[in-house]
């Protein structure tokens, strides 16, 4: 029985881990808040993508089968509207000039809970993207989804799946902005402006492949 519970958690893990390792808009943003406003920020950050993350792993493992026609009916809005937000992130992030933020930061005014409702937010408007690749990583490591049974043991099993991918996620976000806070005493502010700049631009690139790769293959099949 224990054997087999730490077997189900570290395969939720290490779902919650591959997931997060990924060089995507949300993972930029973190580096660079990291590097701007410091390690707390950025685990913050991270933690609003976590639990995005969680909440979108339990809705694919839970509900995915009851919800995956009206997923696939707004999945080209929603992913058009995902795409156009993250350009405007990344368009924001371009032009934010760090002197007032290092001010903000010495002075202690930035809002913890503030980073983590925007991380939080910017992660699920990449909901139709992100929970089909939650889907392909739980086939991968051999986790079937729930199939909405009520039996306890399988209740059970499926809620430490869950625990484990937040956990596997929490890990990745914490490991990450620790490595990065290292570098952090080197930069100097114009250090800083040049990392917004290309926080901004490769984050608005992803945004434009987002809206591509969902408007290209409609006008293909049309």
């Amino acid at each position: 029985m224990f054997l087999t519970t730490i077997d189900i958690l570290l395969r939720g893990m290490t779902v919650g881990l591959a997931s997060s390792i990924t060089v995507g808009p949300v993972a930029v943003l973190c580096i660079q808040r990291t590097l701007s406003k410091g390690r707390r920020a950025g685990f913050i950050s991270g933690l609003g993508v976590a639990c995005a993350d969680t909440l979108m792993a339990i809705i694919a493992f839970f509900f995915y089968a009851m919800l995956e026609a009206q997923i696939e009916k707004y999945s080209y809005i929603i992913s058009l509207l995902g795409g156009i937000f993250v350009i405007v992130v990344g368009v924001v992030i371009f032009f934010q000039k760090p002197s007032p933020q290092i001010r903000r930061n010495r002075a202690g005014t930035d809002s913890t809970w503030r980073d983590f409702v925007s991380m939080f937010g910017f992660t699920m408007a990449n909901f139709v993207t992100v929970v089909p690749y939650l889907l392909a990583f739980f086939a991968m490591f051999g986790v079937a989804s729930h199939d909405g049974s009520r039996d306890i043991a399988s209740i059970s099993s499926s809620l430490l799946i869950i625990a484990g991918f937040l956990a596997g996620a929490v890990i990745w976000w914490f490991l990450l902005t620790l490595l990065i806070n290292l570098f952090r005493r080197r930069f100097r502010p114009h250090h800083m402006a040049t990392i917004n700049r290309i926080a901004g631009v490769v984050i608005g690139l992803l945004g434009v492949i987002t809206i591509l790769t969902t408007v290209i293959p409609n006008g293909a099949t049309s």
